[in-house]
C-alpha cells in the first residue's frame, strides 16, 4: 500500500508547491509572523491582562505561523481536489490509499513549513531548547492539519472553509497561554504545544503532562485528516 501511497504523494505535494506564490508565501508568511505578528500578539495579550512575555510571543508566533499554512493547505487539499480525489479512487486506487497518500502529502508539507518557522525563530531570536521547540511547531502543523481538512470534508465553498480555518485560528491563537486572565479560555487545541513552545524559546523544559497532552491532540488530529480525507475521495453512490 505504501509503495503505491508514496508516488501519488509526491504528486500531490508537487501539486501544491509548484506555484510559484506559494513558494514565496512559505518563506513570506513565517517571516512575517514571527517579526510582526509576535508584537501584536504581546500587545493583545497586555489588553487583555495576560503576561505573555516579548520572547514567548517571538517564540509561539513560530507555531502560528506552522499552523495557519498547514491548516490552511490542508484545507484546499481536501476542498480543491476533492472531484479528482474520487476519480483516483473510484479509478482503482481506492478511497484508503488515496487518503493515506493525502495524509503524507500533507505531513511533507506540514513539515517543510515547521522547518521555515523554526529556521525564521532561531535567525531571528535564537532557541533555548532547539529540539524541544522544532517538535512544538511540528505539532502546531499536525492539529491545523486536521482542523484544515476537517473543515474541507463538510464545507464545500472555498471561501466559507477558508474563512472558517482563519476564525477557527484566530480563536485560538488570541486565547493561548499567557494571553488573558480569564481562565474561561483555557482549553485551546494547541494550548499544550503552545506551552511547550513558550518554555523552549526561554530554554526551560516542560513537564510531562504538557507533552503528553500536546503528542495525544497532534495524533487525534491526524486521524481525524485522515478520516476527513477518506470522507472527501468516497465515491458517492
Amino acid at each position: 500500500m505504501l509503495s503505491v501511497a508514496l508516488p501519488t504523494s509526491t504528486a500531490f505535494v508537487r501539486e501544491h508547491l509548484r506555484a510559484p506564490l506559494t513558494l514565496v508565501l512559505l518563506v513570506a508568511i513565517p517571516a512575517f509572523f514571527v517579526l510582526i505578528f509576535a508584537s501584536v500578539l504581546g500587545d493583545f495579550a497586555k489588553a487583555l491582562g495576560g503576561t505573555l512575555a516579548s520572547q514567548s510571543a517571538t517564540a509561539i508566533s513560530a507555531g502560528w505561523a506552522a499552523a495557519f499554512l498547514s491548516g490552511t493547505l490542508a484545507f484546499f487539499q481536501v476542498s480543491s481536489s476533492r472531484a479528482a480525489d474520487r476519480r483516483l479512487a473510484a479509478a482503482g486506487l481506492g478511497p484508503v490509499r488515496v487518503a493515506i497518500s493525502r495524509i503524507v502529502a500533507a505531513l511533507a508539507i506540514g513539515f517543510t513549513v515547521s522547518a521555515v518557522a523554526f529556521l525564521t525563530l532561531w535567525i531571528r531570536s535564537g532557541i533555548g531548547h532547539p529540539f524541544h521547540a522544532a517538535v512544538a511547531i511540528f505539532t502546531f502543523a499536525a492539529i491545523y492539519i486536521g482542523i484544515g481538512a476537517l473543515i474541507g470534508a463538510f464545507v464545500k465553498g472555498q471561501l466559507e472553509g477558508s474563512l472558517l480555518v482563519i476564525l477557527i485560528f484566530s480563536v485560538d491563537a488570541f486565547s493561548g497561554p499567557q494571553m488573558t486572565s480569564n481562565g474561561l479560555v483555557a482549553v485551546t487545541p494547541t494550548r499544550n504545544a503552545a506551552n511547550l513552545l513558550i518554555a523552549a524559546g526561554g530554554g526551560q523544559g516542560s513537564p510531562r503532562g504538557d507533552w503528553v497532552g500536546a503528542l495525544a491532540v497532534a495524533f487525534a488530529a491526524l486521524l481525524v485528516a485522515l478520516a476527513a480525507f477518506w470522507f472527501a475521495a468516497r465515491t458517492r453512490s
